[in-house]
């Protein structure tokens, strides 16, 4: 699947793209074992395994750039000041992309609701 990725991130303007190929060398970085995908239309990252649920997904739009950590407990748990944030993802900019700390803390935060079972059915 990273052919997707790559040709959704080659297909954006030059800032974007910088800022996202550096977002997804950390995200690599961060998550060794995951696979990359497109889910939601956007570059992301799942868990190891057939049934792997998606940790985190990022993608660009026309004034800003998202990350996405499929959860909409996640973001409120965190402060990510000075950031902008929705329910269910923080918005950065080509010139200010998220410090490694608080893409660390959003990474262990969403794994560790998976893990303590949210999103499982049955």
């Amino acid at each position: 699947m990273t052919a997707e990725v790559d040709a959704y991130i080659a297909a954006l303007p030059d800032d974007q793209r910088q800022a996202l190929t550096g977002l997804r060398a950390r995200l690599k970085t961060l998550l060794p074992d995951h696979r990359e995908v497109m889910s939601y239309a956007m570059p992301g990252f799942r868990q190891p395994g057939p049934k792997g649920k998606m940790v985190v997904g990022y993608a660009a739009f026309a004034r800003h750039l998202g990350l996405y950590p499929h959860s909409g407990t996640v973001i409120p748990l965190i402060d990510c000041t000075p950031f902008k944030t929705s329910k269910s993802g923080v918005l950065f900019t080509p010139d200010r992309p998220l410090p490694d700390g608080l893409l660390r803390q959003i990474i262990s935060t969403r794994q560790a609701e998976l893990a303590a079972g949210y999103g499982r059915t049955g």
